[in-house]
């Protein structure tokens, strides 16, 4: 299993992967973005997304992966003006401007995503941050090939200073689409960390891991290795590359615990490390530190068959009467009217 040599295209990194005997008409060719949103710019980001959308499309890619938070901002650096016992009124600022660049469900950018989808005929899985009245989540939404939305995964468990601008979720929304090019399902970041959440998606069958995230360190890829051989499944993770530029100039954004008169508009805030790993644990694509990119592989089904005669986590290497999961999928609201509301 080779790789063919990485070409440029426009600025984008196009690796293709070259599956051996396999047969080509059954495999998906799959690419994960890596590129930095337009920050409070929610219109422009939406259109740097349709572009990047497009020339994956133009490889033939059937699947396309964005990062977590694409539409929307990962707000890197800022504290929102939080210490414990206070919060100061330019942290509230930047949290308002932070509400109105994320996006309904469903609502205007929705309808364009689903759109996008549609145009290119490609499976769009997006990450956003979804506004749901004044409560944000950090959420990925799914397309089909023809513009139908398929459904959501809000992040269950917000990571450290996440917690203050991002709700926590049910497990109504651990979800495992079934299509035709494979069953597609996502954890964002480091609910990736969380081996129930893992073995709930398992045991729903997936077979395409998408795994958006902020995480650029090096020991993301030895989490996400583990996965693919876990799960038995391919794992695509999509990252953000940024640089300082790609956020407002300070004073207006300001990134805490570091000198702010250190970083140049060049200075690199995240670097990226998408990656695509198949069920074997082979490295496909990636992972790239270099900068913005494209990275797409051509996914063989039958790697997962070959995968799970060695080790089917919920399958033949379960041992339910020894141990055994309890998922809680119902939905949850925190209030409830027992009346159809014909009062008001």
């Amino acid at each position: 299993m080779a790789l063919v040599p990485t070409t440029e295209t426009d600025g984008a990194v196009f690796t293709e992967v070259d599956m051996g005997s396999s047969d080509s008409s059954s495999t998906v060719r799959a690419t994960v973005v890596q590129a930095s949103t337009i920050f409070y710019d929610t219109p422009a980001t939406l259109d740097k997304a349709e572009r990047l959308l497009a020339e994956a499309a133009s490889f033939g890619s059937q699947l396309v992966v964005f990062p977590e938070a694409f539409i929307g901002g990962y707000p890197r650096g800022s504290n929102f003006g939080v210490t414990i016992g206070n919060r100061t009124l330019k942290g509230k600022e930047d949290f308002r401007k932070y509400h109105a660049a994320a996006i309904n469900v469903p609502g205007p950018e929705f309808d364009r995503l689903a759109a996008m989808a549609g145009k290119y005929k490609v499976f769009l899985v997006m990450g956003v941050i979804e506004r749901d009245g004044y409560t944000l989540y950090c959420t990925v939404l799914f397309f089909d090939n023809q513009g139908c939305y398929l459904g959501k995964h809000r992040k269950l468990m917000p990571t450290a200073l996440e917690r203050i601008i991002w709700g926590f979720r049910d497990g109504s929304n651990i979800s495992v689409f079934d299509t035709p090019i494979g069953k597609i399902g996502a954890a964002i970041c480091w609910e990736n960390k969380m081996p129930l959440l893992r073995t709930s998606m398992y045991a729903k069958g997936i077979e395409i891991y998408c795994a958006p995230t902020a995480d650029s360190r090096d020991v993301w890829q030895a989490s996400m290795t583990h996965i693919a051989l876990e799960g038995g499944c391919f794992v695509l993770s999509a990252n953000q590359f940024c640089r300082r530029k790609d956020y407002p100039a300070p004073p207006e954004y300001v990134f805490s615990g570091t000198d702010e008169e250190e970083l140049t508009p060049e200075s690199v805030v995240c670097a990226g490390g998408s990656v695509i790993i198949s069920p074997s644990g082979a490295v496909l694509a990636g992972p790239n530190y270099d900068g913005e990119a494209l990275i797409t592989a051509d996914l063989d089904p039958g790697e997962i068959a070959r995968a799970k005669f060695d080790f089917d986590v919920v399958g033949h290497y379960a041992r339910p009467e020894v141990l055994s999961l309890i998922v809680r999928d119902e939905p949850t609201t925190p209030v409830s009217f027992t009346s159809d509301g014909s009062h008001k």
